[in-house]
């Protein structure tokens, strides 16, 4: 496995060996680029994972007990409505199979794995299904002379499908073929065994920062190069063959139908297009396929509308065989009977002369437009529909959509990402980290759609629909495959990087449904968890952990996690500050700063009581009250006392800017005086003390100490002689985590461990001490390069890119944290996303000065 074609024991094959007439190339000539993911289709990761499940320590696991047996009874009333709990104690089986997916963002995503399977699906909102639909291949067949010569599904694995797997011919050798992850793009090369042909497939999706009408569209191009190194000409098919479905048991529910189609050019220089719809004819939020091609000089576009996968595959595959193509005909097919599945093939033929290449163009796109959550209360279209449509018959517009405007697509995609990928300064395993890190924003079940007209919010109450918001769309993003809450704010605080720098609009939209929902509270009761007290979903006053759960009716029904009573949490409010400041740090967006401030002003008014020795910082309560929910926390903590302090400080300044310095005149006093509080009750000469609780654990050494700090200096709120934290003490603390926290284990290649003890041993009071957190150690890496210790944040998070994507297999599902036990916990999680913070660092954001007055 490789970074680059040229580091780290990849097996690169860069020159032909099926033939004496072969011609040396290397990857990089047939359009790969030199960074990103890379590994052969037979690679094994050299080291054994799995999900954490039940394998917690006996120490840890009494902490649990009680709240476990109310978990599993809120797990069964769950099972009984038909639902599935926010958190499921039972994890995903553990695949290491996963790829760059297709789609835009907020349209529903579709994962293709490393193999070449489509194997993870996420269309119906924030639901996510895991099936690897084995129908759903491309093969390729060569003729020579009339003859077919060679004929192969290009995947390396066999399906469990009995009669595909003796009508077709599998097991495309691995060790001839190499899949490249840049995202949004992935590259799979094939070199035909005794063929002395390559085959490249480019696979494409519309992920364009700053754009926010592409970036929506459910569709991905998969642009096909043959490259034919033999003395004479060959005749190559590509067929794409897709089921009408994604694998559950839904697609044998019958009725389902497909039908042929093509489209038209509409002006001059735009392709034409040959394929078949796949209807699923479903009453409840119905979706239909189209899988295509180009139709253009030098090529042939075939079609089978409709065969059975499980008993008529055979007739297919030689109908390719003995024609090079399929026999098209017109007309719908019949719907499918009950227990019966359905599928389509695409083909495209072309001759490809001695030492020439040829190319294809296949896409593939999918219209659902009106969704919904759950409980169905309320009714969504999505966002790309305010261009193509609400009524369900867009698939063709789109997928022509996306033929005539992949190229510019990908010259937006290079124009972003080549300036990072030809710094030099930058480590090879970064570039590929930044952008992989990045398939959350599509593959996070993330759902982008229009804001209902306020008549439909009536029974809401807690959001007011900016126009903001109506503008730009309503945007949320899971917590997790496996932790279903949208938004979850505490974790949104490190994610929220990616999205500033590359869809600041989406940023806004999200802070401004956030803040909407501030001063509203919900009287609904809940017994938690965790304790098994009565609480309510939402207090006045208090931001919200999370926007709510799929299994319910998010924007409506807040807080979707219910194992603790949030209000009593010490952190959502502090973040909220922290995020407003520096996005507007960020945007220049006056008119924004002035909407949340009042919002601001009421958070931290909350959060001021919870300072209950007066001595200006406020105090955690014995219990785990914040994003480390189960890392317990007493008196002043050096976390939340520093989110705490630099809250303070950031609302100071928005007084400031906005000329409210009456509103915030109490707050330069608890300053000063919180201040000297911090350090004399936590800084004890080489970093800052876990908390002040005096318990065994409370000099506990953690990585995420200094996250206040990090969000002051990323807002460029550290003026000199005015710091909220000595830099020299910052700096230290930050060196310390480093000896500490990350060299110290794995010979430094694995990420910052949480909780480290005074003497070198891993804090194992707690299950989340005991973790290395992907996205904090991503966050504690941007926090070391703002400080000047670019070296050192590169070493710390490597270690997190090494692990997931070249020991463990966990690429494209990168767990929320993993243990030295080789155990990780909660995968495809938001908080990775935090890499983008250190490329905020690294790109100088943090220096930048606002301009006077900002923009309105």
């Amino acid at each position: 496995m490789a970074t680059t074609p040229s580091t780290e024991g990849g097996a690169n094959h860069d020159s032909q060996d099926a033939s004496p007439t072969t011609t040396p190339f290397s990857l990089e000539t047939i359009g790969v680029p030199a960074y990103g993911w890379r590994v052969p289709l037979n690679h094994e990761f050299p080291e054994k994972w799995g999900p954490l499940g039940p394998k917690i320590r006996v120490s840890q696991a009494i902490h649990f007990i009680r709240s476990g047996i109310r978990y599993l009874k809120f797990r069964r009333k769950m099972k009984r409505e038909g639902r599935m709990p926010f958190i499921d104690i039972k994890p995903v089986p553990f695949k290491s199979i996963y790829g760059v997916p297709i789609g835009g963002i907020g349209c529903g995503a579709i994962n293709r794995g490393w193999k070449g399977d489509f194997c993870r699906w996420s269309l119906t909102p924030g639901i996510y299904t895991y099936n690897v639909v084995e129908a759903n291949q491309f093969t390729v067949c060569v003729r020579r002379n009339g003859k077919t010569t060679y004929q192969q599904v290009l995947n390396p694995s066999s399906p469990k499908n009995k009669h595909l797997a003796d009508s077709w011919n599998w097991g495309f050798p691995g060790d001839q073929s190499q899949y490249h992850a840049l995202y949004p793009r992935a590259w799979m090369v094939y070199k035909l065994p005794g063929q002395n042909i390559t085959l490249a497939c480019r696979q494409i999706s519309p992920i364009l920062p700053q754009d926010y009408k592409d970036s929506s569209l459910p569709v991905g191009v998969f642009v096909w190069k043959v490259f034919n190194h033999n003395s004479e000409p060959v005749d190559v098919s590509i067929m794409f063959t897709w089921q009408n479905g994604t694998g559950g048991k839904d697609d044998r529910t019958g009725g389902r139908w497909n039908e042929p189609f093509n489209t038209q050019a509409e002006k001059e220089g735009d392709s034409e297009l040959s394929g078949v719809l796949l209807h699923d004819n479903q009453s409840d939020q119905p979706c239909t396929f189209a899988v295509a091609a180009t139709t253009k000089d030098g090529v042939k576009v075939s079609h089978c509308t409709s065969f059975d996968p499980e008993a008529s595959s055979k007739e297919l595959w030689d109908n390719l065989h003995g024609n090079g193509a399929l026999q098209s005909t017109e007309g719908a097919s019949e719907k499918t009977e009950k227990g019966r599945v359905c599928a389509a093939a695409v083909c495209v033929s072309c001759h490809v002369e001695r030492n020439e290449d040829a190319e294809m163009e296949f896409v593939l796109a999918w219209d659902m437009p009106k969704i919904h959550f759950k409980t169905n209360t309320q009714s969504y279209y999505r966002r790309y529909c305010r261009w193509f449509g609400k009524d369900g018959k867009s698939a063709p517009t789109i997928a022509s959509y996306a033929l005539n405007n992949y190229k510019t697509w990908e010259e937006a995609i290079e124009q972003w990402q080549n300036p990072i990928l030809h710094n030099e300064s930058y480590p090879d395993w970064y570039k590929s980290a930044l952008f992989n890190e990045l398939y959350f924003i599509s593959d996070g079940g993330t759902v982008w759609v229009e804001a209902p007209e306020p008549s439909t919010e009536a029974t809401n109450g807690h959001f007011k629909t900016y126009d903001f918001v109506k503008e730009y769309g309503r945007f949320v993003y899971l917590e997790g495959h496996e932790y279903r809450m949208f938004n979850t704010y505490d974790v949104h605080f490190y994610a929220s990087f990616a999205l500033l720098m590359l869809w600041p609009k989406l940023e806004l939209s999200l802070q401004y449904d956030i803040g909407a929902t501030v001063t509203h509270d919900d009287p609904a009761a809940y017994r938690e968890l965790g304790f098994g007290k009565v609480a309510y979903r939402k207090v006045a006053g208090y931001v919200p952990h999370d926007v709510g759960d799929p299994e319910d009716e998010p924007w409506q029904h807040l807080n979707g996690y219910c194992f603790f009573d949030t209000s009593n949490w010490k952190d959502l409010n502090l973040k909220f500050v922290l995020l407003i400041y520096r996005d507007y740090y960020f945007t220049k967006d006056l008119t924004f700063l002035k909407e949340m401030f009042p919002k601001c002003l009421v958070a931290m008014e909350i959060s001021k009581k919870f300072d209950i020795d007066d001595d200006g910082i406020i105090d955690n309560s014995g219990f785990p009250d914040q994003t480390y929910d189960a890392w317990t926390v007493t008196g002043a903590s050096a976390y939340c006392g520093g989110l705490w302090l630099a809250a303070v400080k950031f609302l100071i300044e928005m007084a400031q800017v906005l000329g409210q310095e009456d509103d915030v005149g109490d707050y330069k006093d608890i300053l000063e005086k919180g201040k000297q509080s911090y350090e004399k009750k936590l800084w004890n000469g080489t970093y800052y003390n876990y908390d002040s609780s005096g318990k065994s654990y409370h000099d506990s050494i953690m990585a995420d100490q200094c996250a206040g700090h990090w969000f002051l200096r990323a807002s460029n709120m550290v003026p000199e002689g005015q710091e909220v934290f000595p830099p020299d003490h910052v700096k230290t603390a930050l060196k310390t985590v480093h000896k500490m926290n990350v060299m110290a284990f794995r010979d430094g290649h694995f990420g910052a461990v949480n909780g480290v003890r005074p003497n070198g041993k891993i804090d194992t009071t707690s299950l989340q001490g005991e973790e290395v957190w992907t996205g904090v150690t991503y966050g504690v890496a941007a926090n070391m390069i703002q400080e000047g210790l670019v070296k050192e944040g590169f070493e710390t998070a490597q270690g997190v890119y090494e692990t997931c994507y070249e020991r463990a297999g966990l690429g494209f599902q990168t767990p929320e944290g993993y243990m030295v036990r080789n155990v990780y916990r909660s995968s495809g999680y938001m908080r990775p996303l935090a890499i983008w913070a250190m490329q905020y660092a690294l790109e100088k954001k943090h220096l930048e000065t606002p301009t006077e007055n900002g923009t309105e």
